[in-house]
């Protein structure tokens, strides 16, 4: 007969809430070797449930039985351990090994023994790290589910606060992983994917919308950075594949500048500056109940900021890199040639760039400030750019002087791309065996974004249809450059061209001319 019984007690039993189903449970565990126990045990907490979660019980009948299942599925937030079973301290053996060797400190661990002179409550307390501890004689059903609700509880704030500080870890990581991506939607994806993790959130969609209004009042509503089921190619919020629900509720939040929270999502509001705002949208799966606003918040907020300055960074980069391509396409029309071919030798020396593994800063560069090496053109007068014939000398050594009125022009800014600029200008004209102008200079004495420029240059104009000349074959150009070797040229970039010939063709064929 089992020593498990239950004292009579009022008849106003404690019965579960049951107004909110959800498919996560509180798994408790019974370890104890008599069959009786487990089934009084099930019988009582079978339809208890615990801020809306239901309760697994799994039973095991030994120490050793527990240790086995422990070390394969440690996910219990409780446990009724019986003191006496294959031994008669077996269960406190398994107390101290869950904490000591298990090292889970999480688990609340109750007691339960039909012996009590064996293990006294007052010793075992002190000596065992145990949460509580109850006589099966005196376990009631009503004291058994306060048991469970408190144990439940204890376990939950645990690891809430385990959760906190394991989130705070990520955080500190995440920021400097993050900071690393110099990218808009590559950091935005990558944040709220650190979101997602930070909160352990089972998300639908995730989104950051942007509202921007320029100096004439005009405003732009913009996906700066998405994730989930509705995952936007489209940059542009309105045009975008975002519902129009959500679309309404984050357009919501722009207008009336606050947050909204709901059982199905988060809406957050952040302000940036005065003509520059951010809306945080969270779809929530399930549990929003548990969703910590707090977190999001403050993490949103310094994501919004990190991501509003990638975004004037990037508009800055891309006026500046147009303003380039305006100037450079603005000397070639005075030299009756196409804007095209400016654009076509920025692809082609960032091309080379690539292939001789250079370092991403340099590819970047020299691809932006590629349009400014013909700068200095602009002190040439027309007679002698539009002259279709060959220039006399007198003409020619005028034209030379563009070289060093280019770098005269770009070397008055301190900016570093107008300085990497100026050597473009001043440079590339240079010849790898010392006979080009204006300086005479040789081999690596030429600086590397020249000797691109040089190839580049040249290699385009070759194709391209001038006053003076018509587009040159596929196999004339080859054999120029090939024969330029080591005069010219320099020879590994030579063979860089020729060796991906078809790659560099595309750049004309994707940028024509247009006449």
């Amino acid at each position: 007969m089992s020593e498990f019984l239950f004292q009579d007690e009022p008849e106003s039993i404690v019965k579960p809430s049951n107004d909110k189903v959800n498919n996560k449970y509180w798994r408790i565990l019974i370890i104890d070797d008599d069959e009786s126990v487990h089934q009084v045990t099930k019988l009582v907490l079978g339809n208890v449930e615990i801020e809306h979660r239901e309760l697994e019980i799994v039973s095991v009948f030994s120490s050793k039985e527990a240790k086995e299942l422990l070390l394969k599925d440690n996910d219990f937030c409780m446990a009724f351990v019986d003191v006496v079973m294959e031994t008669d301290d077996a269960g406190l053996k398994l107390v101290e090994w869950i904490r000591r060797d298990l090292k889970n400190q999480a688990i609340r661990l109750i007691l339960r023994t039909g012996q009590a002179g064996s293990a006294p409550e007052a010793t075992v307390i002190k000596e065992f790290d145990i949460n509580d501890y109850k006589e099966k004689t005196d376990f009631t059903a009503n004291k058994m589910i306060t048991t469970v609700y408190a144990s439940v509880r204890g376990y939950r704030d645990i690891m809430t606060i385990q959760r906190s500080l394991d989130a705070f870890k990520l955080l500190i990581s995440a920021t400097s992983d993050l900071l690393r991506i110099n990218q808009i939607k590559a950091f935005g994806s990558a944040a709220l994917q650190h979101l997602l993790t930070l909160m352990e959130l089972d998300s639908s969609a995730l989104y950051i919308a942007r509202s921007y209004t320029d100096y004439d009042e005009e405003c732009t509503n913009s996906i700066i950075a998405c994730t989930g089921k509705y995952i936007s190619e489209s940059d542009n919020l309105e045009s975008s594949q975002v519902s129009g629900l959500i679309k309404k509720m984050i357009m919501q939040a722009f207008e009336n500048k606050r947050h909204y929270f709901s059982k199905d999502a988060f809406v957050g509001y952040y302000e940036t500056d005065s003509n520059s705002t951010s809306v945080l949208y969270i779809e929530f799966e399930d549990d929003a109940e548990h969703f910590k606003s707090n977190l999001a918040e403050l993490y949103a907020t310094n994501v919004v900021l990190i991501l509003e300055t990638l975004t004037r960074k990037h508009e800055i980069e891309r006026t500046q890199k147009e303003l380039l391509y305006v100037v450079g396409e603005a000397v070639e029309a005075r030299s009756k040639e196409t804007g095209a071919h400016v654009k076509r030798v920025a692809l082609i020396c960032e091309l080379i760039a690539q292939k001789l593994n250079l370092n991403e800063r340099f590819i970047n560069a020299i691809r932006m400030a590629a349009p400014l090496h013909d700068v200095g053109k602009i002190a040439i007068p027309e007679v002698i750019l539009h002259k279709p014939g060959k220039l006399n000398e007198e003409e020619w050594k005028i034209m030379q002087t563009h070289a060093e009125v280019g770098a005269d022009i770009l070397s008055k800014s301190q900016v570093s791309l107008s300085k990497l600029g100026a050597k473009l200008a001043h440079y590339h004209h240079e010849n790898w065996d010392g006979s080009g102008y204006p300086k005479g200079l040789k081999g690596e004495n030429i600086p590397l974004e020249a000797r691109i420029m040089a190839v580049a240059d040249v290699f385009d104009a070759l194709g391209s249809k001038r006053c003076y000349k018509k587009p040159w074959s596929e196999d004339e150009i080859k054999s120029f450059l090939i024969e330029q070797k080591n005069k010219k040229f320099e020879a590994k970039l030579v063979d860089v061209v020729i060796e991906n010939f078809d790659e560099f063709t595309q750049i004309r064929e994707q940028n024509p001319d247009e006449y």
